[in-house]
């Protein structure tokens, strides 16, 4: 198992609960939806990648990068760490951890 998959299966989580948790604080259902879905999707990438398809890291680099422009413009403005910075912060280095991935793949 490379850093790559547990970088897209840990972010996955991350972002499952931080969907659980915006709904639970400010009822936000956008929140539960988004947070899911990228959440989902990122831990079917990490399975994905398990199994060897290779598709399942593009998939990963491409809903990690989609979740770190999201959060740093949300950061930008808020101005609020939580949560936008430290997933900001969180989805760089799992995006630094795939973009390594691929080029140890080529």
């Amino acid at each position: 198992m490379n850093l790559s998959i547990i970088a897209a299966f840990a972010y996955g989580i991350l972002a499952i609960a931080g969907g659980i948790i915006g709904y639970t604080q400010a009822r936000s259902r956008v929140s539960l939806l988004s947070g899911s879905i990228s959440g989902f999707l990122l831990i079917l990438a990490a399975y994905f990648q398990l199994q060897g398809q290779t598709w399942g890291l593009i998939l990963a680099l491409l809903v990690t990068s989609v979740l770190v422009v999201v959060f740093a413009f949300r950061l930008a403005k808020t101005r609020k760490f939580m949560p936008a910075g430290l997933m900001t912060i969180l989805g760089m280095v799992a995006l630094a951890m795939m973009v390594n991935q691929i080029v140890v793949l080529k």
